[in-house]
């Protein structure tokens, strides 16, 4: 009977570390040679919404979508303005095909996103926390 709690104890805290895994904050992050220390929500809205596309230091901003299939991407846009990929991506199609915006440029994995964010100073981008790496500079947190 002891074994079967172990066992059921440790599935449970399995469960457990997945659940945490899976709602991880979301940074956004941009080049430390861009100028900017802090970002607010409104202006991650305008940037990655394609409202407005300049960074608060006057330079124009080059936003970075990961690929759509992704948990980060997911996670950032609910977290942000509480859409879904399926929402955000009527949004996107309404926008382009009206020539009003276009959307984030989008890069196959978080990786990549750090590597333009290194390599750009106009590059601002999302990641999990946990992918965070000294060449880039935290603006912005959104936490579950």
């Amino acid at each position: 009977m002891k074994r079967i709690a172990f066992i059921v104890l440790l599935m449970l805290l399995s469960a457990a570390d997945v659940r945490a895994a899976d709602t991880g904050s979301i940074v956004v992050v941009v080049n430390p040679q861009s100028g900017v220390d802090k970002l607010t929500r409104d202006e991650i809205i305008d940037i990655f919404l394609g409202r407005y596309r300049k960074l608060p230091s006057g330079k124009m901003a080059l936003p970075i979508d990961v690929a759509e299939a992704s948990p980060e991407r997911a996670r950032f846009y609910q977290l942000l303005v509480k859409k879904s990929p399926s929402e955000m991506s009527s949004y996107w199609a309404r926008l382009v095909f009206s020539g009003q915006t276009s959307p984030p440029f989008q890069v196959p994995d978080t990786k990549t996103a750090l590597e333009l964010v290194q390599s750009s100073p106009n590059a601002i981008a999302y990641v999990d926390r946990a992918a965070v790496t000294a060449n880039v500079k935290v603006v912005f947190e959104l936490k579950p």
